[in-house]
């Protein structure tokens, strides 16, 4: 199927490549592609390697999504709803993976924000009305979401979303990436619980000396 990546920082150089060895066709989304070129060494690297990739305008990316596939949302969180609510009318009927986070780095005591009465999930879903978003991989660091034996076999990745479709659509990815727990959490609502599980990552994280570490779910 054909998987549009919104972003083009860690999580897309690091999806991409997945993505495509599953025999998707693959397009990414930047706000300036001449400028991610020039200035994202990092993504130049990636496009090297992999010519097949397509490079595009968010506008054009949008336009190029197919509802039989699914568009992912990997721009940073503080700064993806002013990028996606221009695309909203393009992304009409559209399964949305978001796999943003809400923390705001750039605060000197970093925080989440939306948290607790609010998801960015649930603001991603109200920008794009139109769209089908379901959370999920917000758990995990990059390196961890197209590659869930970096951490071993039996840990759990969360589904939150409305629509039930988009849900097993995603689900079905997860699973060819490797993922065999795969919790539907129920709706997007309930992303406001995945995604304050992001204090615990990192604090986990600093305690354990690695950031490749899951969460597993004993039922």
């Amino acid at each position: 199927m054909k998987i549009v990546i919104l972003g083009t920082g860690e999580v897309c150089r690091l999806l991409a490549p997945a993505f495509l060895s599953l025999g998707h066709e693959v397009v990414v989304g930047t706000r300036d592609p001449e400028a991610t070129m020039a200035g994202n060494p990092r993504y130049r690297l990636l496009a090297a390697r992999h010519p097949e990739l397509r490079l595009v305008s968010f506008a054009a990316a949008a336009e190029a999504a197919d509802r039989s596939g699914l568009v992912v949302n990997a721009i940073s969180g503080p700064v993806c709803l002013a990028a996606l609510i221009p695309l909203a009318e393009s992304l009409t009927g559209q399964v949305v993976m978001d796999v943003s986070s809400p923390y705001d780095w750039s605060r000197p005591d970093a925080v989440l924000d939306p948290v607790n009465t609010d998801s960015l999930g649930e603001a991603v879903q109200r920008a794009l009305p139109g769209s089908h978003v379901v959370k999920t991989l917000n758990t995990l660091a990059a390196q961890v979401m197209p590659e869930p034996g970096a951490v071993g076999p039996d840990h759990t990745v969360f589904l939150s979303g409305d629509d039930e479709t988009a849900k097993a659509r995603v689900g079905d990815l997860l699973r060819a990436l490797g993922w065999r727990d795969v919790l539907d959490l129920g709706g997007i609502g309930t992303a406001r619980a995945t995604e304050m599980m992001l204090r615990l990552w990192i604090d986990a994280s600093r305690a354990l000396g690695t950031h490749l570490l899951g969460f597993k779910i004993v039922r």
